[in-house]
């Protein structure tokens, strides 16, 4: 963060919510390395990566929490394969993968919304007492930075969701005001939330964690003016509050080509950038680094899209080289994947990876 070269680049392999793996992919990376079945996470955390992994990585991070499930009348359990969650969205499994196959507020009208009976901003106090009883031993033990994951969604995502994402996208373009009452609605929750989770996780933590994507694979998914006038508010607000209760560093995710969104971002207040999706559009490391490197830390980069899942392990270091000379000349880098390593990677591929990024810089 402060710019200045390390010995090494800093490794983030399931230190935050969203740069951990699937399971078939971690199943065989334990099996690779020789470390047997699975061992299920300590209580508290914010991942599930196994903590040997993270260890044979040399991970610099550790997280805690995670999204809170908020009290409200919509939460329940239709069946294994289906569920509504706190915001009345129901997702069900689609060839193995959920997916969202319902929008409580798709069609809806203005009056709709304000009918709307919306979860509780409230946290569940045996959560967040184990949250910070993990975030406390990590603090204290002072081996890692200390990550807290977000407790709530971005209000772009929750909008797509909620309405789905046809729905909402028209509305913003023909119906500001329902988006403004939206928005408004979502960061009253947000706020409250934020209140009582960083009170309590502040004193522990280094950084937190926060997540919307407002990039597609082409480019950002809704026009820079757009941002500006109807997500910048919120979202600025929403940052910093955060910043002001935790006293942390923000580190915003959002996939795909946001390099157009980038300086009104970094206006936003945030102060590092993930995932770096290189395989999207404008997304060139080079280019970054020099634009915006100044004024934000860029922590990912190592695609999971298009390079992992199909190179041989002896082409992987020379790529893993040329991220951590462009991205981390200065410092103001993080190598970690560019989003959640998925079940088509090779454990060969890795491996090769993380023994390539922690070579001590100049070896």
């Amino acid at each position: 963060m402060a710019r200045r070269q390390p010995d090494r680049v800093p490794i983030d392999l399931g230190g935050t919510p969203l740069t951990g793996m699937r399971p078939g992919c971690e199943a065989r990376l334990l099996e690779f390395l020789g470390f047997g079945a699975r061992e299920e996470p300590a209580a508290g955390r914010g991942g599930g990566l196994d903590e040997r992994i993270m260890e044979w990585a040399g991970a610099d991070f550790r997280t805690v929490g995670y999204i809170a499930d908020l009290p409200g009348p919509h939460s329940r359990k239709i069946s294994p394969t289906a569920r509504v969650n706190c915001w009345g969205v129901r997702s069900e499994v689609v060839e193995g993968e959920w997916q969202i196959t319902g929008s409580p507020l798709k069609g809806a009208s203005l009056a709709d919304l304000r009918a709307f009976r919306w979860p509780e901003p409230r946290v569940d106090d045996s959560a967040l007492e184990a949250w910070v009883a993990r975030a406390r031993q990590l603090h204290e033990d002072g081996r890692y930075v200390v990550v807290a994951g977000h407790p709530v969604y971005g209000i772009l995502e929750l909008g797509c969701w909620m309405c789905g994402y046809d729905d909402f996208l028209f509305r913003m373009a023909a119906e500001p005001d329902f988006v403004r009452a939206f928005f408004d609605k979502v960061l009253e929750i947000q706020l409250a939330v934020i209140e009582t989770y960083y009170r309590a996780l502040g004193p522990w933590i280094d950084l937190t964690t926060s997540g919307d994507d407002f990039g597609t694979q082409a480019g950002p998914l809704i026009s820079p003016q757009m941002f500006e006038d109807l997500v910048a508010p919120c979202f600025s607000e929403r940052v910093r509050r955060t910043r002001e209760i935790g006293d942390c560093l923000y580190w915003h995710h959002s996939c795909g080509s946001v390099e157009k969104l980038l300086d009104r971002l970094v206006a936003c207040g945030i102060d590092i950038l993930n995932p770096v999706q290189t395989s999207a559009a404008d997304m060139d490391p080079k280019v970054l680094k020099e634009r915006y490197g100044d004024r934000v830390v860029f922590w990912g980069g190592v695609d999971v899209q298009q390079f992992l899942p199909r190179v041989s392990p002896e082409e992987v270091p020379a790529h893993v080289e040329e991220l951590i000379e462009v991205l981390g000349r200065g410092g103001g880098y993080v190598m970690a994947p560019a989003h959640e390593i998925q079940d088509d990677v090779p454990a060969e591929n890795i491996v090769a990876w993380i023994e390539t990024a922690r070579e001590p810089a100049g070896s």
